[in-house]
């Protein structure tokens, strides 16, 4: 019996997982095993299915510890040496039971031990093993090399070495782990495993083929990565487009809980008892999938086209190499025939390979998914940010191929000549999208930005603030000259950033997220010009208490407001005058007050500075009259504030209710 059971179907996932499924033979209580990587062991745990297809069942299934080789070959009750192991063997078991088959008899009996002693070879002696056994009740001695054959009657001996030897074994494969399926039963019986592994994600790749007078054809590829320890031989081939959730959880490296401490006082006999947790019912395994159907319902066949005999390789009927546009179809229709089933699987899309694929360890191979024509044709693509001068020559592609194409790269040909490269995204069926794969140089494109502000339309005064709203006016014209000896059609991506188009600006073939698309028809050798005219809301703000008297002629003059605002804006400028004189009195009666301090202080050092005398004294009164002047006219200042704070505060308040009490909107 194999130790391994053969690889049957690979499915291949978009985000980095595979399912592999492994069927075969078992007989009696066989034990299959398989080999995965220390990395592989926790999706493997998560995933794993076992399923005896043929009424037998499943007795356990056990795997390698995650302790390192050294602490397991301390572990073992053996120990053999590289050198001499077969003495170094014999000599560790003492007590062992075995049977001996030496020349056409054998011996049972148990090991004593072994021991080295001189033989004569002719003059010289040399030293050769014997082994002791106690047969019976008598001793038996044995040469180790007349011993054609050692059988180990305890079994706990052949368990011990037959442990020693499978974990020295596993050492040779490095970062491997030793999965074992114990089974049991009657009879040969059919084995099916299925799990789940981290997998190289597969991509596509595509080649679109653009003939004159023809449909556009779309040619895919899926290449996949088998970077497994094992060959893929004749398995069945799945890719899944989706994105299903995944992760990875740690089940593989032991887990362990922190207990507690218990300390048994001196004075007990017995430690504390613990009841343990009971753990009921058994958990039923899965149910094996149901097989692919031949073809499943709502699935797709995608076969070859009927073709006539193809003609023989040659220069085309234009006189171009390689042949003309139907002959190179005609030959890769019947190159690379594709018969893949799709179907949709919930949220994801499955292509099947119909066909065996076989698929060697650390190789890839390339499987074709998909032959088809397609609605499409060729357009040029002007986007100002991607190419100043010169649109894009694409393919407008739409996915009436029935099926979900994943992203991948795209290589186009034209007349059986290579054109260019482009970029697929994923597309669901009748999705339509733009292909770009070479710049146009045969047409060229100028632009002209020019902004400016509209009139007001609309004025509003509102709690002291005058509002006026606009619109800032944006014109871009695009100037293409057409130099190609064809007509084309060009769509101009212009950018959508929050302004709006003018009702007299034309209207878009399409809107996406950030461009409208305005198609153009272009005349073979001919120029063509688009004027693109948006607009977007403007607001100019004037605060009524600032403004003079020019700005209410303004306001009146641009029609803002009527003449009845006008005359309460004219008394709101006169209150605010009145407000501004007052407050210009009182600083002025404030610098003067501060002046007089100023003044007092310096007289009063000076009488201070002065010594006794008729000339001083003489000096002395005048200072002293003077001090009296200026204390008259600080109280007089006192009283003018006072009444400029009482005016002041009243006038404030009435320009306060005069704004406050307009209220004004009008359209323009």
């Amino acid at each position: 019996m194999p130790t391994n059971l053969p690889i049957r179907r690979v499915v291949l996932y978009k985000h980095g997982v595979g399912y592999f499924e492994r069927r075969g033979k078992v007989s009696g209580s066989d034990t299959l095993n398989l080999d995965f990587k220390a990395r592989d062991m926790n999706d493997v745990l998560k995933s794993l299915t076992v399923l005896d297809l043929s009424g037998g069942s499943v007795s356990a299934v056990s795997y390698d510890s995650t302790k390192p080789l050294e602490q397991l070959l301390a572990e073992a009750t053996i120990r053999i040496p590289e050198d001499n192991s077969l003495t170094a063997l014999l000599g560790q078991i003492k007590g062992a039971r075995v049977r001996a088959r030496v020349g056409g008899g054998q011996v049972e009996g148990a090991i004593i031990g072994l021991d080295s002693l001189a033989v004569a070879a002719g003059e010289t002696s040399l030293m050769r093993p014997f082994l002791s056994l106690l047969v019976g009740g008598s001793l038996r001695t044995f040469d180790v090399l007349d011993i054609s054959e050692l059988e180990f009657l305890d079994e706990a001996v052949r368990k011990d070495l037959e442990f020693y030897l499978a974990t020295v074994l596993s050492s040779y494969k490095k970062d491997s782990k030793r999965m074992s399926i114990l089974t049991s039963g009657q009879g040969e019986r059919e084995l099916f495993v299925s799990y789940v592994v981290e997998s190289p994600v597969w991509k596509t790749s595509y080649r679109i083929l653009l003939d004159e007078g023809e449909p556009p054809l779309l040619q895919g590829w899926a290449l996949v990565d088998n970077t497994g320890d094992e060959d893929w031989v004749d398995v069945q081939l799945s890719l899944i487009a989706g994105l299903p959730v995944s992760f990875v959880h740690d089940l593989y490296n032991p887990r362990y809980m922190k207990r507690p401490v218990v300390e048994v006082r001196t004075e007990a006999a017995a430690a504390p008892v613990i009841p343990e947790e009971s753990f009921g019912g058994a958990m039923d395994m899965m149910a094996p999938p149901p097989p692919a159907p031949a073809m499943a319902p709502g699935a797709i066949e995608i076969g070859r086209p009927r073709i006539q005999q193809p003609r023989s390789l040659g220069r085309s009927e234009k006189g171009g190499p390689g042949g003309g546009g139907p002959l190179m179809r005609e030959v890769m229709a019947q190159s690379n025939a594709v018969t893949t089933l799709t179907r949709d699987v919930g949220d994801l899309f499955e292509y099947g390979v119909d066909r065996p694929v076989t698929v060697h360890r650390n190789q890839s191979a390339l499987v074709p998914i998909l032959h088809k024509p397609f609605e499409g044709k060729r357009v040029l693509l002007y986007n100002r940010a991607t190419r100043e001068k010169n649109p894009m020559a694409c393919i407008e592609l739409k996915n009436t191929t029935g099926l979900t194409l994943e992203g991948g790269p795209v290589t186009v040909s034209e007349d059986e000549r290579y054109v260019g490269e482009a970029m697929l995204d994923t597309m669901k069926p009748h999705d339509r999208r733009f292909v770009p794969y070479a710049v146009e140089l045969g047409c060229v494109v100028s632009v002209e930005d020019r902004t400016e502000d509209g009139p007001v339309f609309k004025a509003m005064v509102h709690r002291g603030i005058l509002v006026v709203e606009y619109f800032h006016v944006r014109k871009t014209k695009y100037v293409v000259r057409n130099k190609a000896p064809r007509a084309q059609v060009l769509y101009v991506e212009h950018p959508r950033t929050g302004w709006e188009l003018m009702k007299d600006a034309p209207e878009p073939a399409e809107t996406t997220d950030g461009f409208w698309r305005f198609k153009r028809e272009l005349a073979a050798s001919a120029n063509d010009e688009l004027v693109v005219v948006e607009r977007t809301l403007g607001q100019r703000q004037y605060l009524i208490s600032n403004i003079g008297l020019d700005e209410v002629t303004y306001f009146v003059s641009s029609r803002y407001v009527d003449r009845q605002v006008a005359d309460a804006l004219r008394e709101v400028v006169a209150l605010g005058q009145r407000v501004a004189s007052l407050s210009e009195e009182e600083e002025r009666l404030t610098e003067e007050r501060e002046q007089l301090f100023k003044d007092q202080e310096r007289i009063r050092s000076n009488i201070e500075s002065l010594k006794s005398g008729a000339s001083q004294r003489e000096l002395a009164e005048r200072f002293v009259a003077k001090l009296n002047e200026q204390e008259d006219r600080l109280e007089a200042i006192g009283r003018e504030l006072a009444r400029v704070e009482k005016e002041q505060q009243a006038a404030q308040a009435e320009l306060n209710k005069r704004i406050q009490a307009i209220s004004y909107s009008a359209e323009l």
